[in-house]
């Protein structure tokens, strides 16, 4: 019986701008639309069937690890193949460093590496369990579990997919994260020793030191790189907490995307009805005010783009005292949420104006403006920007106002709503979730949830296309870009004006967009 599982595990297709071809007594290099590009250049079952002769190679030559080259044609062809000479020193060090048992699988979430006790946290009432260096393990993190999530050295969650809050929060923090194991609470155990492997999703008994050390080498190495790459394409950073403000504003990026204000509102310790009911309303907007001050003083002059509160309703009943004012909903990310909440909840929409104009005008950072999220219809801007005028704050030259695009209907009728902004910002999460009718969330669908899928960069195209159009400015700031090079690529060549990505991935992103910019000048030159 053969040992080996012969099926495709994962897959990964690279968009190809030019295919080269024979003409004549001459190799030519041939432009490839964007259609052919993305095209899978090798049938599954030919790749199994590749697989199975590399191993074959690798058992006739007795020896592990073989450097083979090969083509297709009208079938398949080994060119060549020789022993890799590094791989014995290769393969005894990574032996050395993943020496312990594999306990768990999840997603990879957020890169790194560390060891730590296992702590269960059930909900944010638990928190004060999470001491320094330990691992925070839960069904999936909330807002109101940020304190806790600072002071992990790892997040472990049982649900949620890349873009799930315990992702998005961990890469900002710098803190290794795998989630979607389905049940980490359940096999890891109080106080239990493990090390999580956040870049690969492997969670390993007891503590790795030799793997540990080798990321604090990796680490340093970095640090020394301090060539400041220039880009047409601005490169900006999503930011959520305060405390790191002053740390990444000192890094080579252009200013902040998105911010999100979630992370405060989660930390000023009540639901902002609450506050509200209470009187207290002025205590609420001066410790959003003072968050967002820390943050817009750290990157004064460069801009720092402001995202409206969007909580949604299963998120707000987390914070003290939402279960009262929160509705139940079935499914919450396509609820009562963003710009419609905006102008439905008016006095909290009203208290985050004031903590906006307070930042702006009593502090004098001008380099403040706002982004409304998750917009559905025309209607809804319109009493939004009424509402934002009627309490001070307008748009014109000094203060600029963007629009997140992250509904099908916003793409549709994408120049009409240009004529109420000055730019728009694309939720690549919230976009392919609803192009593709795939809960970004939910850990079983992880391979559906594609930003590269057509229909969704067919959407791009589009929204960039209008922009153009229209002399306004488009960024995305959504997970795409962190990960997806291609991405990147395609939002450059299409004419994006920005890219607004995770603290992680500055500098990648910076080299990458440097890269694509070159070539597409040298093209334009060649051309010429």
């Amino acid at each position: 019986m053969d040992p080996y599982e012969w099926r495709i595990k994962n897959k990964e297709i690279k968009n190809q701008s030019f295919k080269i071809s024979r003409d004549g007594n001459e190799t030519k290099e041939i432009d490839l639309s964007e259609e052919e590009g993305n095209k899978q250049k090798l049938p599954d079952e030919k790749i199994v069937k590749l697989a199975k002769i590399c191993k074959e190679i690798e058992d006739f030559y007795n020896k592990e690890g073989q450097d083979i080259e090969w083509a297709y044609s009208d079938k398949l062809y080994i060119v060549q193949s020789r022993p890799i000479t590094t791989i014995k020193k290769k393969k005894s060090k990574q032996r050395d460093e993943i020496s312990g048992n594999i306990i768990l699988k999840g997603l990879a979430a957020s890169p790194g590496i560390s060891s730590g006790k296992v702590k269960i946290i059930k909900d944010a009432t638990e928190l004060s369990k999470i001491e320094k260096g330990d691992l925070l393990v839960t069904i999936m993190t909330t807002p109101d579990m940020v304190p806790g999530m600072k002071r992990s050295a790892g997040i472990i969650t049982d649900e949620g997919g890349m873009t799930s809050h315990a992702a998005i929060v961990s890469r900002e923090l710098g803190v290794p994260c795998i989630v979607g194991t389905s049940k980490a609470t359940e096999i890891l155990e109080e106080g239990q020793e493990v090390t999580i492997d956040g870049k690969q999703g492997i969670i390993y008994e007891g503590r790795q030191i030799d793997l540990i050390e080798k990321q604090e080498e990796k680490k340093e190495a970095s640090k020394q790189e301090k060539t400041q790459i220039i880009t047409g394409t601005k490169v900006y950073v999503n930011l959520s907490s305060p405390e790191a403000a002053s740390t990444v504003a000192n890094r080579n990026v252009d200013g902040v995307g998105l911010f999100r204000a979630e992370f405060i509102a989660a930390q000023i310790g009540m639901h902002p009805n609450k506050a509200i009911e209470q009187g207290r309303q002025g205590v609420w907007i001066e410790k959003l005010t003072n968050g967002l001050k820390e943050v817009v003083s750290a990157f004064n002059p460069r801009p720092v783009v402001y995202r409206t509160l969007d909580f949604k309703t299963n998120e707000y009943r987390e914070l003290p005292g939402g279960k009262k004012y929160e509705p139940k909903e079935n499914n919450p990310m396509i609820g009562y949420r963003g710009c419609y909440r905006n102008i439905n909840d008016l006095n909290v929409f009203e208290m985050e104006i004031k903590a906006i104009k307070k930042v702006r005008n009593e502090y004098n950072l001008k380099n403040l403006y706002v982004m409304i999220p998750f917009v559905r219809t025309i209607w809804e801007l319109e009493k939004a920007i009424e509402i934002m005028e009627k309490n001070g704050l307008v748009r014109d030259r000094d203060f600029k106002l963007w629009i997140m695009v992250e509904v099908p209907s916003t793409v549709f009728l994408i120049e009409r709503f240009l004529n109420y902004v000055d730019g728009v910002s694309i939720g690549s999460n919230d976009l392919t979730q609803l192009i593709l009718g795939v809960d970004r969330d939910n850990e079983n669908l992880s391979e559906l949830f594609d930003e590269r899928d057509p229909a969704v960069l067919s959407a791009l195209e589009i929204i960039i296309n209008s922009c153009q159009k229209h002399n306004k400015t488009v960024s995305i700031c959504g997970q795409a870009p962190s990960v997806y090079e291609e991405i990147v690529e395609f939002l450059v060549k299409n004419g994006v004006t920005s890219v607004s990505v995770n603290p992680d991935a500055i500098e990648s992103t910076r080299r990458l967009v440097a890269s694509v910019e070159k070539k597409l000048l040298l093209n334009t030159i060649r051309k010429k």
